[in-house]
């Protein structure tokens, strides 16, 4: 950059001199030289991103979310996030442009929120048989869960009972469901800015017996009910066309 300017070129002649001259500019890439740091905000946070550049010609600067579908973007060194939602988090890129070349950088933002857990589903189980409740969660920071019975809390081992976690999710698994086991459980999913909860019922399915699937169809076609309901229909059926068979 210290080369730009005006340069003059003098011939010394006999007569007199004659001089000419150029002036000489000098282009630069632009080159990103202050930029905001990696961000962590919660959630409604007012958020501002900044980008500087120099080069010559001045480079044009311009902001994206990189996983957006477009709808956010701003064409100032300066980007206003208000009120920034869990939607918004991501890799936001800068792009500082001129005639020369492009340079880009990237800010990454985090935004952290209370859990919010899925409805919870009744599940039904034999007894004797293996059970599973399973509680998920939505939350950054990674939610930790609590389970409780009626208003107990369980904890790992108790009862025979285990609490699986793995990413957003919590299993209650139970090895071998006995009576006491029926009852209705809580799943709790708690971080630094909440917590939200599901409720559960583990409720006991009774298998059909061979003897009750044969008694089934017996009980139909062999009951007072079924038989008065065939002659019923049959003493209808004969005052109906009993008038047109006397006619013949």
């Amino acid at each position: 950059m210290t080369d730009e300017g005006q340069y003059v070129c003098a011939v010394q002649t006999s007569s007199r001199p004659r001089t000419t001259s150029v002036h000489v500019l000098v282009q630069v890439p632009p080159k990103i030289i202050n930029l905001s740091r990696d961000l962590v905000v919660n959630e409604g946070s007012n958020v501002t991103l900044m980008c500087q550049a120099s080069g010559k010609p001045e480079p044009s600067i311009s902001w994206k979310l990189v996983s957006s579908s477009g709808d956010l973007a701003s064409d100032d060194e300066y980007m206003e996030i208000p009120s920034i939602s869990r939607q918004r988090a991501g890799t936001y890129e800068c792009s500082a442009v001129n005639e020369i070349d492009t340079d880009v950088q990237t800010v990454d933002i985090t935004v952290n929120y209370a859990p919010t857990v899925s409805e919870g589903r009744d599940v039904g189980v034999t007894l004797g048989q293996r059970g599973v409740l399973e509680c998920e969660a939505d939350a950054v920071p990674e939610a930790a869960f609590e389970w409780y019975k009626d208003d107990r809390r369980i904890f790992n081992g108790f009862d025979g009972l285990e609490i699986v976690k793995t990413a957003s999710l919590s299993k209650l698994v139970f090895f071998n469901v006995s009576d006491g086991d029926y009852s209705n459980y809580t799943c709790v999913a708690l971080n630094k800015l909440g917590s939200s909860n599901t409720s559960f019922l583990l409720y006991v399915v009774i298998e059909p017996t061979s003897s009750t699937l044969l008694q089934g169809p017996r009980a139909v076609q062999d009951g007072s009910g079924g038989s008065m309901g065939v002659h019923l229909h049959t003493c209808l059926l004969l005052l109906v066309f009993l008038p047109f068979l006397l006619k013949f």
